[in-house]
């Protein structure tokens, strides 16, 4: 998921474990296998980048992106006014 541009909207496929169990991680914040995650923003470094799971924000790094497996959706849904919460990982 790390190299989807920003404004792309993807559904998740799966999520790796990962060394420290980050997979799970994710899975408990809603990054699940049928997730529409939209890339909302990127960090001028390049990192993280911020995504919309299930109208919340999750700020995400590289090495936690790369572990969830996506591919493209193509009905790219607005955003709804007021916005979800914001979560760090």
């Amino acid at each position: 998921m790390c190299d989807v541009a920003v404004g792309a909207a993807v559904v998740v496929r799966s999520v790796a474990p990962g060394e420290a169990g980050q997979g799970r991680r994710l899975e408990d914040l809603g990054v699940i296998a049928g997730t529409i995650v939209r890339v909302e923003r990127r960090a001028p470094m390049g990192d993280p980048t911020i995504y919309e799971v299930r109208n919340a924000r999750l700020a995400m790094r590289k090495a936690d992106a790369a572990l969830v497996q996506v591919e493209a959706w193509l009905d790219v849904p607005t955003a709804e006014a007021g916005g979800g919460g914001h979560v760090a990982l």
